[in-house]
């Protein structure tokens, strides 16, 4: 059995390029930076950034190409794949991507570092479930559970 699953959550580099194949089908290409941050043998701090080139086909790519900018934090699961190509030069190149299978959206970067909660003015009262549609509130029994009654 092989394993081949890329997991990142970093923040885009460039705001997501979208295209199209002959096929009508959507390909965005965009670049995921992740940074690391450790302490040398003096116990100086360093830091150091990986970039990681990633390729969404289809929904995928029209969603990221929509709604990702550059600075914005995404989550990306999917496979490694190493392409190659000769360029005018006649000389090899090689890339490796990883290509796409499932993502999600970060939070959204508030100006001056606020959180979005921190950036909301303070409400005086706080919505009830009763009154706000915006809850599924779920509503359990008021029973008491007898130890007793549990089949095992």
């Amino acid at each position: 059995m092989y394993i081949n699953k890329a997991t990142i959550l970093g923040n885009l580099t460039r705001d997501p390029e979208v295209k199209s194949i002959p096929t009508g089908t959507k390909v965005a290409t965009f670049s995921l930076a992740t940074n690391r941050s450790w302490k040398d043998a003096n116990g100086a701090r360093k830091d150091a950034s990986e970039y990681h080139n990633v390729v969404a086909f289809g929904r995928q790519a029209e969603l990221i190409g929509q709604y990702a900018k550059k600075g914005s934090s995404l989550f990306v699961e999917g496979r490694l794949q190493t392409r190659s190509w000769d360029d005018p030069s006649g000389q090899k190149k090689y890339r490796t991507e990883i290509i796409l299978e499932n993502f999600q959206f970060g939070p959204k970067p508030q100006a001056g570092g606020m959180t979005e909660m921190s950036a909301r003015p303070a409400q005086k009262e706080a919505p009830s479930p009763e009154n706000d549609d915006s809850f599924d509130a779920i509503e359990y029994p008021n029973e008491d559970i007898n130890v007793d009654d549990i089949p095992f």
